[in-house]
């Protein structure tokens, strides 16, 4: 947290806080969605699994997916576990996720 005194003497604290990590280059985009296995991420919030179904469902209209995996997360309040991550990295091509508020 950070400390701030104004000119007027008033005291500040700007919870924000600053994050320091390193810069990660994101993984190439496939040139086809045509036979690649898509998996599904579901952070767990209340429409989050109405709206990826309905992207799913549109998407197969136009592609033919060799598979499609569901995964979802225990709460949308923390993150996805590791292990989560390293099973989905193994298991799909391509990840979609969404927040479904």
């Amino acid at each position: 947290m950070t400390k701030i005194v104004l000119p007027s003497g008033h005291v500040v604290y700007d919870p924000r806080g600053q994050i320091t990590v390193d810069p990660v280059t994101p993984t190439r985009r496939p040139a086809s969605l045509e036979a690649t296995r898509i998996g599904i991420l579901n952070n767990s919030k209340w429409n989050a699994s109405k709206l990826l179904r309905h992207v799913v469902t549109q998407l197969e209209v136009v592609h033919s997916f060799t598979s499609v995996q569901h995964y979802s997360k225990t709460s949308f309040s923390s993150p996805a576990d590791g292990a989560l991550f390293d099973q989905i990295a193994k298991e799909v091509d391509v990840v979609i996720t969404a927040i479904g508020d």
